[in-house]
């Protein structure tokens, strides 16, 4: 058993560097991985679900506060070895609980299995947190609370084969939830992916961005925090780090300030959203009101192809339907060759963007000049990029 105790960072005991984990959606790691490195960091080890480096707690909630594409930030806490639940339950035990979960807290368990004795992880997840528990209460004579909240405590298990890894969950609650999209409408865009669509479009405030079809606002209100530099999880009061006894308020309260430092003072190049629903266009204002970057976004409601567009030339990013979840399968491809007059016509000297299914991606009547896989919600989906020539009419937003 190897085991690494989170020092306390309100005494004078040096921090000892451990491992840290990022982890995301398998299709977003490219832009994980360049957050990292944007941040400074040298990546350890990297694969499909994330990236390792190796640092501090204040680097911990660093990462915790900037990362836009991330899921959780982990701490290493323990590697077991253990082949079967009664071997990772005894060397779960043995670890030090009481110095790390409050035992009048509450703690939820997180697990990935890949090990021939489990076939439910709940299963795994509950002998875990059994022996979280039992050692707690051996120590004090009384024990935390322990539920699937995730709003607490929290503790994730990599078990693959008989090597078991536990983490600190930093986090807590997933990174993506903001905590902005109170009105979330129909099959919305996860937050990571919207922030992952903007990056691979090199989008940084200087140059307009135009979104029709905005839905419940996450990609516009995910360029707004990117063109102001806020960190976004400035937006979330919990995060999991806050739960635990070695929890150091003042690292955090610095982290804080200095994640707020990195605001970009004035005004970014015009935002434009559009749907031709009513009840879109409001809750994303709404949305955009929670995020406290309202006055940033152009609010309009009308079709797509009528969205008003800026005089100087930026991005333009169309999020359609696929059929699966929202919209008539029967009457989307005629939609997708609009979404190509729409481009052609009005958009000539900008770059175009359009992120749908693959299945539906060759509707569209135009040549892509790059196509890149992701996954949104089960379906196989791509961000196709256009090289839109200049030269066509635009229409210039007044008033």
């Amino acid at each position: 058993m190897d085991t690494e105790i989170p020092a306390n960072g309100t005494t004078s005991t040096p921090e000892t560097p451990r491992l840290l984990r990022a982890t995301c959606a398998p299709e977003l790691a490219p832009w994980l991985r360049q957050e990292v490195e944007d941040l400074g960091y040298e990546i350890e080890h990297k694969d499909h679900t994330g990236v390792e480096i190796r640092g501090l707690m204040r680097d911990a909630m660093r990462l915790t506060l900037r990362l836009r594409t991330a899921y959780h930030v982990l701490q290493r806490f323990a590697d077991l070895k253990a082949k079967d639940s009664d071997a990772m339950y005894e060397g779960a035990i043995r670890l030090p609980w009481e110095r790390v979960i409050p035992p009048d807290g509450y703690v939820t368990v997180t697990s990935t299995v890949k090990n021939d004795s489990i076939n439910n992880s709940m299963f795994a997840n509950m002998r875990l947190k059994d022996a979280i528990v039992d050692r707690i209460n051996g120590v004090h004579g009384h024990r935390p609370d322990a539920g699937s909240a995730g709003d607490r405590s929290v503790v994730h298990m990599y078990w693959n084969e008989d090597h078991c890894r536990i983490s600190l969950d930093i986090s807590g609650r997933k990174l993506s939830d903001r905590g902005y999209r109170r009105i979330p409408r129909r099959a919305p865009m996860r937050e990571t992916i919207a922030a992952a669509l903007l990056a691979e479009t090199g989008y940084d405030g200087s140059a307009p961005i135009v979104v029709p079809m905005c839905g419940s606002g996450t990609i516009a209100i995910e360029a707004a925090l990117i063109a102001t530099g806020r960190a976004p999880g400035l937006l979330r009061s919990n995060f999991g780090v806050q739960h635990l006894l070695t929890f150091d308020h003042e690292t955090w309260s610095d982290e804080r300030a200095e994640a707020r430092k990195l605001r970009t003072p004035g005004q970014p190049a015009p935002i434009v959203v559009s749907d031709i629903d009513p009840e879109a266009v409001e809750a994303t204002r709404k949305n955009a009101v929670t995020a406290g970057v309202d006055h940033l976004l152009d609010f309009h409601v009308c079709d797509f192809a009528e969205t008003p567009m800026p005089q100087d030339p930026g991005i333009v990013i169309l999020h359609g339907e696929y059929g699966q979840r929202l919209g008539n399968q029967d009457d989307l491809p005629e939609t997708y060759a609009r979404m190509g007059d729409f481009l052609k016509q009005k958009c000539g000297g900008w770059e175009g963007h359009i992120f749908t299914s693959r299945e539906l991606s060759g509707n569209i009547g135009l040549k892509p000049a790059r196509r890149v896989p992701f996954e949104h919600g089960g379906i196989d989906c791509r961000l196709l990029k256009y090289e839109l020539y200049s030269g066509t009419r635009r229409t210039s937003i007044t008033g």
